[in-house]
């Protein structure tokens, strides 16, 4: 337990008053080190703490301290850990899940919010913060028809700042990318980016599914989409550099799974993947052990395994030590340089969220589209 708050319970001096005031001159967690100590204020039965993380346990119980309304409870965190995390609360026999009340550190992602733990010597990057200084990008919206989907959709496409119809760009093309924009600061990472000349001028197509447990699990008809409706579609639009090594795609998650298997389906199409926390469920033998959606999903990863096609000359990996994917992400590491690709695999302490993805863009961009900055330097 952090010392301080020993202190003022030890003290006998625990009126609302003292707690008032000790509340007022920390932050929570109280970060000692790779010492976290989590507090919560208020009447309950028990209170938890629920961190998603694999390997620790589902939910920690808060001791009750003496003499207060003040729960708490210590865990050893590496240094430059970030974690998500909320407060089980029960009272009167219910229980609900509820953010950290004395943090104002939020991450959200498309069901809600958490509170964020920043770890000892956690920094959030400095270029995925807005800058005044910085000429933004723009969005506009692409319509066009879908023989794969037989339907009509919607693409939003980034255009950088300083866009010119009489020069060539590559083309990336992202999965998820409104929640890319939304919960990853996609919009402002490509805008710094692009201003500190550590990537180039880039068009990004942001794809959003309908469905993308069905459509992004290794499914035909959406790289058919990606490789045979989307790419044409942009190349009519945009003026579009064709060389491969100019044109990738990326995706987290099940997005991964999706990127990984157009460029599979599309050989010498996508010269660059940029992978995050990908679902590569598979089985070496027997069954996988994540649920009947991931079946379609273990059923490529299997026989891509196996055989020796190439999926990209150039990709990025990244995956959190915190997430169960971790196996999986590592094990593909090995197999993808076997099939002749180049692979930067970066693990990190965090786990399967946006903030994590975000975090990475910077490294994973700048390695697989480097700008004027690092073609003068590296």
């Amino acid at each position: 337990m952090n010392a301080e708050l020993r202190k003022l319970i030890r003290s006998g001096e625990a009126s609302a008053d003292a707690i008032d005031r000790f509340i007022a001159a920390n932050k929570f967690p109280m970060v000692d080190g790779t010492d976290v100590t989590f507090v919560y204020r208020g009447a309950a039965e028990a209170i938890f703490l629920r961190c998603w993380i694999a390997g620790l346990e589902t939910a920690r119980p808060l001791q009750h301290l003496p003499g207060s309304d003040l729960w708490a409870t210590t865990i050893e965190l590496p240094e430059t850990s970030r974690i998500e995390y909320k407060f089980e609360v029960v009272a009167n026999g219910n229980s609900h899940l509820v953010v950290d009340p004395l943090n104002p550190v939020l991450a959200h992602d498309p069901f809600g919010a958490n509170s964020v733990c920043q770890g000892y010597r956690y920094e959030r990057p400095v270029w995925t913060k807005p800058d005044d200084s910085v000429r933004e990008g723009q969005i506009e919206q692409v319509r066009l028809h879908s023989k794969a989907f037989g339907e009509r959709r919607t693409i939003d496409v980034y255009l950088p700042a300083r866009f010119r119809t009489n020069r060539k760009y590559p083309i990336l093309i992202a999965h998820d990318g409104a929640d890319y924009l939304r919960f990853a600061a996609l919009k402002t990472v490509l805008d710094n980016l692009t201003d500190r000349l550590e990537i180039p001028q880039i068009i990004v197509a942001l794809t959003q599914s309908p469905d993308r447990l069905k459509e992004y699990a290794a499914n035909e008809r959406h790289s058919a989409f990606i490789g045979e409706d989307l790419l044409p579609a942009l190349a009519r639009r945009y003026p579009l550099d064709d060389a491969a090594h100019s044109r990738g795609i990326m995706g987290a998650s099940f997005g991964g799974v999706a990127a990984l298997h157009a460029a599979w389906s599309y050989p010498d199409l996508f010269g660059c993947l940029l992978l995050q926390s990908g679902s590569f469920a598979f089985s070496d033998f027997g069954n996988h052990q994540r649920g009947p959606v991931f079946d379609p999903v273990a059923r490529f990863m299997n026989r891509f395994r196996e055989e020796e096609r190439q999926a990209s000359d150039k990709i990025y990996m990244s995956c959190g030590i915190y997430e169960s994917l971790i196996y999986e992400n590592r094990s593909l590491v090995p197999r993808l340089q076997s099939q002749g690709s180049t692979v930067r695999f970066e693990e990190v302490r965090d786990a399967h969220n946006w903030e994590n993805w975000r975090d990475r863009m910077r490294n994973g961009l700048a390695w697989l589209f480097p700008g004027p900055l690092w073609m003068v330097y590296e």
